[in-house]
Protein backbone atom coordinates (compact mmCIF):
# COMPACT_ATOMS: atom_id res chain seq x y z
CA UNK A 1 0.00 0.00 0.00
CA UNK A 2 1.40 3.11 -0.98
CA UNK A 3 1.33 6.14 1.38
CA UNK A 4 -1.26 8.33 -0.14
CA UNK A 5 -3.56 5.05 0.53
CA UNK A 6 -1.99 4.37 3.83
CA UNK A 7 -2.91 8.03 4.86
CA UNK A 8 -6.68 7.69 3.29
CA UNK A 9 -7.46 4.80 5.43
CA UNK A 10 -6.07 6.03 8.90
CA UNK A 11 -8.41 8.68 8.07
CA UNK A 12 -11.06 6.72 7.43
CA UNK A 13 -10.88 4.65 10.03
CA UNK A 14 -10.30 7.93 12.78
CA UNK A 15 -13.56 9.29 11.31
CA UNK A 16 -15.26 5.40 12.20
CA UNK A 17 -13.59 5.83 15.43
CA UNK A 18 -15.70 9.52 16.19
CA UNK A 19 -18.43 7.87 14.78
CA UNK A 20 -18.66 5.28 17.14
CA UNK A 21 -17.71 7.39 20.01
CA UNK A 22 -20.64 9.86 19.10
CA UNK A 23 -23.21 7.12 19.21
CA UNK A 24 -21.75 5.38 22.44
CA UNK A 25 -22.15 9.28 23.98
CA UNK A 26 -25.69 9.68 22.62
CA UNK A 27 -26.65 5.67 23.18
CA UNK A 28 -25.79 6.08 27.34
CA UNK A 29 -27.06 10.42 27.73
CA UNK A 30 -26.83 11.51 29.64
CA UNK A 31 -24.30 9.94 32.24
CA UNK A 32 -23.29 13.23 34.03
CA UNK A 33 -25.06 16.20 35.39
CA UNK A 34 -27.38 18.43 33.19
CA UNK A 35 -28.58 21.96 33.47
CA UNK A 36 -31.05 23.91 32.69
CA UNK A 37 -30.81 27.20 31.94
CA UNK A 38 -33.89 29.83 32.89
CA UNK A 39 -33.79 33.94 32.56
CA UNK A 40 -35.68 34.52 35.47
CA UNK A 41 -34.31 34.80 39.38
CA UNK A 42 -34.74 32.04 41.93
CA UNK A 43 -38.85 32.09 43.60
CA UNK A 44 -39.79 32.71 39.88
CA UNK A 45 -42.73 30.92 38.21
CA UNK A 46 -40.31 29.95 35.53
CA UNK A 47 -37.50 28.68 37.91
CA UNK A 48 -40.21 26.81 40.20
CA UNK A 49 -41.04 25.26 37.05
CA UNK A 50 -37.43 24.18 36.00
CA UNK A 51 -37.28 22.71 39.71
CA UNK A 52 -40.14 20.95 39.57
CA UNK A 53 -38.75 19.22 36.19
CA UNK A 54 -35.49 18.87 37.17
CA UNK A 55 -36.24 16.85 40.07
CA UNK A 56 -38.35 14.73 38.01
CA UNK A 57 -36.05 14.29 35.17
CA UNK A 58 -33.11 13.59 37.87
CA UNK A 59 -35.06 10.18 38.91
CA UNK A 60 -35.59 9.54 35.47
CA UNK A 61 -31.91 9.99 34.56
CA UNK A 62 -30.32 8.84 37.16
CA UNK A 63 -28.21 11.94 37.01
CA UNK A 64 -28.12 15.60 38.38
CA UNK A 65 -30.30 18.14 36.65
CA UNK A 66 -29.76 21.28 38.21
CA UNK A 67 -31.05 24.60 37.12
CA UNK A 68 -29.07 28.17 36.16
CA UNK A 69 -30.86 30.85 37.03
CA UNK A 70 -29.40 33.83 34.63
CA UNK A 71 -32.05 36.67 35.08
CA UNK A 72 -31.38 40.17 33.05
CA UNK A 73 -31.71 42.12 30.09
CA UNK A 74 -35.12 40.87 29.31
CA UNK A 75 -34.15 37.60 29.10
CA UNK A 76 -31.19 37.87 26.91
CA UNK A 77 -28.31 37.40 29.13
CA UNK A 78 -30.19 33.27 29.51
CA UNK A 79 -30.35 33.34 25.76
CA UNK A 80 -26.55 34.47 25.25
CA UNK A 81 -25.21 31.52 28.21
CA UNK A 82 -27.54 29.07 26.49
CA UNK A 83 -26.58 29.69 22.62
CA UNK A 84 -23.20 29.57 23.81
CA UNK A 85 -22.94 26.13 25.52
CA UNK A 86 -21.40 22.43 24.50
CA UNK A 87 -24.57 21.65 21.94
CA UNK A 88 -23.79 17.91 23.20
CA UNK A 89 -27.30 17.71 25.66
CA UNK A 90 -25.81 18.89 28.59
CA UNK A 91 -27.11 22.11 28.62
CA UNK A 92 -31.13 22.50 28.48
CA UNK A 93 -32.66 26.18 27.46
CA UNK A 94 -36.38 27.09 29.50
CA UNK A 95 -37.16 30.74 28.14
CA UNK A 96 -40.36 32.42 29.05
CA UNK A 97 -43.12 33.62 26.88
CA UNK A 98 -41.46 37.15 26.43
CA UNK A 99 -38.72 35.67 25.10
CA UNK A 100 -40.27 35.30 21.92
CA UNK A 101 -43.12 37.67 21.87
CA UNK A 102 -40.78 40.99 21.41
CA UNK A 103 -40.16 43.59 18.87
CA UNK A 104 -36.70 43.49 16.93
CA UNK A 105 -35.14 46.48 17.61
CA UNK A 106 -37.81 47.47 20.11
CA UNK A 107 -36.95 49.93 22.80
CA UNK A 108 -35.81 47.60 26.02
CA UNK A 109 -35.29 44.58 24.04
CA UNK A 110 -31.98 43.18 24.41
CA UNK A 111 -30.05 42.97 20.64
CA UNK A 112 -30.65 38.93 20.87
CA UNK A 113 -34.04 39.32 21.42
CA UNK A 114 -36.35 37.50 19.99
CA UNK A 115 -35.57 34.32 19.89
CA UNK A 116 -36.42 32.67 16.47
CA UNK A 117 -37.00 29.11 15.83
CA UNK A 118 -35.38 26.73 14.23
CA UNK A 119 -32.83 29.40 13.62
CA UNK A 120 -31.30 29.95 17.34
CA UNK A 121 -32.25 26.51 19.31
CA UNK A 122 -33.30 23.05 18.65
CA UNK A 123 -36.68 22.40 20.18
CA UNK A 124 -37.26 19.88 22.70
CA UNK A 125 -40.70 20.17 23.71
CA UNK A 126 -43.83 22.00 25.21
CA UNK A 127 -44.12 22.13 29.19
CA UNK A 128 -46.62 24.19 30.06
CA UNK A 129 -49.41 27.00 29.39
CA UNK A 130 -50.82 29.81 31.95
CA UNK A 131 -54.12 30.80 30.04
CA UNK A 132 -55.51 33.72 31.31
CA UNK A 133 -58.99 33.59 32.96
CA UNK A 134 -61.74 36.61 32.33
CA UNK A 135 -64.02 37.59 35.07
CA UNK A 136 -66.72 40.34 35.18
CA UNK A 137 -68.25 41.56 38.10
CA UNK A 138 -71.81 40.45 38.82
CA UNK A 139 -73.08 44.22 38.92
CA UNK A 140 -71.91 44.19 35.24
CA UNK A 141 -74.93 42.49 33.64
CA UNK A 142 -72.22 40.64 31.52
CA UNK A 143 -73.25 36.97 32.14
CA UNK A 144 -70.96 35.39 29.14
CA UNK A 145 -68.84 36.25 26.18
CA UNK A 146 -71.46 36.49 23.50
CA UNK A 147 -73.45 39.09 26.08
CA UNK A 148 -69.76 40.85 26.43
CA UNK A 149 -69.23 41.22 22.95
CA UNK A 150 -72.73 42.29 22.09
CA UNK A 151 -72.51 44.85 25.22
CA UNK A 152 -69.12 46.31 23.48
CA UNK A 153 -70.36 46.80 19.95
CA UNK A 154 -73.62 48.90 21.27
CA UNK A 155 -71.33 50.82 23.39
CA UNK A 156 -67.74 51.23 22.48
CA UNK A 157 -65.25 52.21 25.12
CA UNK A 158 -67.71 52.21 27.74
CA UNK A 159 -66.58 48.57 28.99
CA UNK A 160 -64.19 49.19 30.99
CA UNK A 161 -61.18 46.18 32.30
CA UNK A 162 -58.72 45.45 34.88
CA UNK A 163 -55.39 44.85 33.75
CA UNK A 164 -51.73 44.69 34.68
CA UNK A 165 -50.35 47.62 32.87
CA UNK A 166 -49.99 48.48 29.63
CA UNK A 167 -48.12 46.27 27.29
CA UNK A 168 -48.46 43.42 29.67
CA UNK A 169 -50.25 39.85 28.46
CA UNK A 170 -53.72 40.08 29.95
CA UNK A 171 -53.39 43.96 28.50
CA UNK A 172 -52.59 42.12 24.90
CA UNK A 173 -55.48 39.29 25.60
CA UNK A 174 -58.14 42.15 25.68
CA UNK A 175 -56.17 43.80 22.37
CA UNK A 176 -56.45 40.74 20.75
CA UNK A 177 -59.91 39.65 21.53
CA UNK A 178 -60.91 43.18 20.72
CA UNK A 179 -58.94 42.93 17.00
CA UNK A 180 -60.60 39.45 16.57
CA UNK A 181 -64.37 40.58 17.62
CA UNK A 182 -64.70 44.65 16.15
CA UNK A 183 -64.88 45.82 19.66
CA UNK A 184 -63.54 48.89 21.32
CA UNK A 185 -63.04 48.32 25.25
CA UNK A 186 -61.26 50.65 28.32
CA UNK A 187 -58.18 49.85 29.70
CA UNK A 188 -58.13 50.31 33.11
CA UNK A 189 -54.28 49.37 34.30
CA UNK A 190 -53.37 48.74 37.54
CA UNK A 191 -49.71 47.98 38.28
CA UNK A 192 -50.70 46.08 41.96
CA UNK A 193 -52.17 43.34 39.78
CA UNK A 194 -55.70 41.94 40.00
CA UNK A 195 -55.87 42.35 43.95
CA UNK A 196 -55.72 46.10 43.90
CA UNK A 197 -58.57 45.65 41.28
CA UNK A 198 -60.90 43.54 43.06
CA UNK A 199 -62.57 46.03 45.06
CA UNK A 200 -63.76 48.16 41.84
CA UNK A 201 -65.04 45.25 40.26
CA UNK A 202 -66.44 43.99 42.78
CA UNK A 203 -68.50 46.77 43.75
CA UNK A 204 -69.28 47.46 39.59
CA UNK A 205 -66.89 50.86 39.00
CA UNK A 206 -64.79 48.42 36.44
CA UNK A 207 -66.33 45.76 34.50
CA UNK A 208 -64.39 42.91 33.90
CA UNK A 209 -61.09 41.74 35.14
CA UNK A 210 -58.06 39.48 33.59
CA UNK A 211 -55.54 37.70 35.72
CA UNK A 212 -53.42 33.92 35.51
CA UNK A 213 -55.61 31.70 37.74
CA UNK A 214 -53.54 32.83 40.57
CA UNK A 215 -54.35 35.92 40.97
CA UNK A 216 -58.18 35.40 40.29
CA UNK A 217 -58.61 31.89 42.41
CA UNK A 218 -59.96 33.11 44.87
CA UNK A 219 -62.60 35.39 43.83
CA UNK A 220 -63.51 33.04 41.02
CA UNK A 221 -64.27 30.18 43.53
CA UNK A 222 -65.92 32.18 45.74
CA UNK A 223 -68.25 33.36 43.09
CA UNK A 224 -66.91 37.15 43.73
CA UNK A 225 -66.76 37.64 40.41
CA UNK A 226 -68.55 35.18 37.17
CA UNK A 227 -66.15 33.81 35.30
CA UNK A 228 -66.47 33.99 31.51
CA UNK A 229 -63.79 31.83 29.89
CA UNK A 230 -60.22 31.17 30.21
CA UNK A 231 -57.90 31.32 26.93
CA UNK A 232 -56.97 27.70 26.55
CA UNK A 233 -58.02 25.94 23.41
CA UNK A 234 -59.48 23.27 25.18
CA UNK A 235 -61.77 23.15 28.98
CA UNK A 236 -59.56 22.82 31.45
CA UNK A 237 -58.73 20.00 34.34
CA UNK A 238 -61.11 21.52 37.46
CA UNK A 239 -62.86 24.17 35.72
CA UNK A 240 -64.69 22.11 33.25
CA UNK A 241 -68.19 24.60 33.48
CA UNK A 242 -66.07 27.43 32.00
CA UNK A 243 -65.93 27.31 28.22
CA UNK A 244 -62.47 28.75 26.39
CA UNK A 245 -63.04 32.16 25.06
CA UNK A 246 -62.26 29.61 21.64
CA UNK A 247 -65.29 28.34 21.83
CA UNK A 248 -66.75 31.42 21.15
CA UNK A 249 -63.97 33.10 18.87
CA UNK A 250 -62.47 30.31 16.84
CA UNK A 251 -58.57 28.95 17.78
CA UNK A 252 -58.36 31.80 20.56
CA UNK A 253 -55.36 31.24 22.23
CA UNK A 254 -53.23 33.20 25.01
CA UNK A 255 -51.16 32.50 27.83
CA UNK A 256 -48.10 32.13 29.37
CA UNK A 257 -46.26 28.99 27.84
CA UNK A 258 -43.08 27.69 28.30
CA UNK A 259 -41.16 25.15 26.09
CA UNK A 260 -37.90 23.76 26.33
CA UNK A 261 -34.95 24.17 23.51
CA UNK A 262 -31.43 22.87 23.38
CA UNK A 263 -28.32 24.61 21.80
CA UNK A 264 -28.29 24.73 17.75
CA UNK A 265 -26.66 21.41 16.79
CA UNK A 266 -27.81 19.25 19.37
CA UNK A 267 -27.82 15.83 17.98
CA UNK A 268 -31.28 14.83 17.26
CA UNK A 269 -31.06 11.40 18.67
CA UNK A 270 -30.02 13.30 21.76
CA UNK A 271 -33.30 16.03 20.89
CA UNK A 272 -35.58 12.81 20.72
CA UNK A 273 -34.45 10.94 24.01
CA UNK A 274 -35.22 14.51 25.80
CA UNK A 275 -38.21 14.91 24.34
CA UNK A 276 -40.06 11.88 25.10
CA UNK A 277 -38.45 11.41 28.52
CA UNK A 278 -39.82 15.37 29.25
CA UNK A 279 -43.31 14.10 28.34
CA UNK A 280 -42.72 11.01 30.75
CA UNK A 281 -42.00 13.24 33.63
CA UNK A 282 -44.83 15.93 33.03
CA UNK A 283 -47.45 12.63 32.42
CA UNK A 284 -46.48 12.02 36.37
CA UNK A 285 -49.52 12.64 38.35
CA UNK A 286 -47.84 14.50 41.11
CA UNK A 287 -45.57 16.81 38.15
CA UNK A 288 -49.34 17.61 36.86
CA UNK A 289 -50.90 18.02 40.35
CA UNK A 290 -47.89 20.38 41.21
CA UNK A 291 -49.01 22.95 38.41
CA UNK A 292 -52.39 22.85 37.91
CA UNK A 293 -52.05 24.11 41.94
CA UNK A 294 -50.88 27.24 39.98
CA UNK A 295 -52.99 27.10 36.77
CA UNK A 296 -50.57 25.86 34.79
CA UNK A 297 -51.43 23.04 32.45
CA UNK A 298 -49.49 20.56 30.78
CA UNK A 299 -49.39 20.33 27.03
CA UNK A 300 -47.82 17.35 24.98
CA UNK A 301 -46.07 18.27 21.64
CA UNK A 302 -43.33 17.20 19.47
CA UNK A 303 -40.02 18.81 18.57
CA UNK A 304 -41.64 19.63 14.96
CA UNK A 305 -45.12 20.97 16.67
CA UNK A 306 -43.10 23.15 19.08
CA UNK A 307 -41.02 24.94 16.33
CA UNK A 308 -44.71 25.66 14.18
CA UNK A 309 -46.69 26.80 18.05
CA UNK A 310 -43.87 29.12 18.65
CA UNK A 311 -44.06 30.67 14.86
CA UNK A 312 -47.37 30.99 15.07
CA UNK A 313 -47.76 32.65 18.31
CA UNK A 314 -45.22 35.53 16.67
CA UNK A 315 -47.18 36.13 13.76
CA UNK A 316 -50.01 36.41 15.70
CA UNK A 317 -48.89 38.91 18.10
CA UNK A 318 -46.54 40.99 16.42
CA UNK A 319 -49.10 43.04 14.72
CA UNK A 320 -51.10 43.63 18.06
CA UNK A 321 -47.37 44.85 20.05
CA UNK A 322 -46.49 46.71 17.18
CA UNK A 323 -49.66 48.47 17.49
CA UNK A 324 -49.71 48.80 20.88
CA UNK A 325 -46.24 50.87 20.48
CA UNK A 326 -47.25 52.67 17.91
CA UNK A 327 -50.20 53.82 20.22
CA UNK A 328 -47.86 54.54 23.06
CA UNK A 329 -45.78 56.48 20.90
CA UNK A 330 -48.38 58.91 20.58
CA UNK A 331 -49.13 59.49 23.95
Amino acid sequence: MNTHWRKAAMAWLGLLAIAASDVRAQSDYPNKSVRIVVDSAAGSANDATSRILADKLSQIWGQPVLTLNQPGAGGGIAARVAQQSPNDGYTLYLPSTSTFLALPGGPGVAPNMPVELPRDFASIGFVLQQPIFLGASHKSGINDLKQLIEFAKQKPNEITYAATGRGRLTHLTMELLQARTGTKLQLVPYAGGPAQAMNDVMSGRVHLVLDAYAGLAAALRGDLIKGLGHSSLERLPGFENLPPIAETIPNFFVGAWTIMLAPSGTPDPIIRKVSADLWTALNDAEVKSKFAANGAFVRRMSPEEVTAFVQSEQKTWRPILQQVANEAEKK
